[in-house]
């Protein structure tokens, strides 16, 4: 993470609701051969302090064994190249802004009873952001298909140490830089996004 302490200032409420909604991040675990890397939705608690999640039985992470396993969940939010030329201010470089909140901790197995809960909530969670239609459930799969399905699958419970949020959105720049270059980052941005971090952008000037 930047260690910029001018985009470290997020409340840790804010990184902590941001990794909510988000619920979609890379978990990160060390192996004697370097780090492994896997894509994961989660669901963090109500407290913030775990968050379940489950893998498939033949990915790496989950082959390493039960025993617990120090590990970071990386949640990525709207980024965007920022051109120089958008600030209108001199001597200015390229960068890049982003928000970024990552969660450390310990991962630890579950046993396969609390796969199906998980699932649920999981599908539950999502499924309720969808206002189109009425929520899907587990139990419109055929018999016995779930189950077989299940069988591939490995539960986890991340326990969360630490949470730390990067929100580089130009809160460095003088004057006018910052709405300058969001402005651009709106139309011209290059990333995910953009429009999104531009507003983000305004908003932190709004609030500086």
């Amino acid at each position: 993470m930047h260690p910029n302490p001018a985009f470290r200032q997020t409340p840790v409420e804010d990184n902590i609701a941001f990794a909510r909604e988000r619920a979609f991040g890379i978990l990160s675990v060390n192996d004697d051969n370097g780090p492994l890397l896997s894509h994961v939705p989660f669901l963090m608690s109500d407290d913030a302090k775990s968050a379940r999640l489950h893998l498939v039985r033949s990915n790496p992470i989950a082959r390493l064994g039960s025993d617990p396993v120090k590990a970071v969940i990386a949640i990525s939010g709207p980024d965007s190249y920022i051109s120089p030329d958008w600030y209108e201010v001199q001597d200015q470089v390229p960068t890049w802004n982003y928000v970024a909140v990552h969660l450390r901790g310990t991962l630890h197995q579950r046993p396969p009873e609390e796969l199906k809960s998980l699932l649920d909530d999981l599908s539950q969670e999502f499924e309720t952001r969808i206002s189109h239609k009425s929520p899907w459930t587990s139990d419109k799969m055929s018999e016995g298909v779930m189950d077989k399905m299940m069988r591939q699958l490995v539960p986890f419970r991340f326990e969360i140490g630490q949470i730390e949020g990067t929100w580089k959105l130009g809160q460095n720049k003088p004057g006018d830089a910052r709405p300058n270059a969001a402005k651009q980052a709106a139309a011209y941005g290059i990333g995910q996004e953009p429009r999104l971090l531009a507003a983000l952008m305004l908003g932190a000037e709004s609030s500086s």
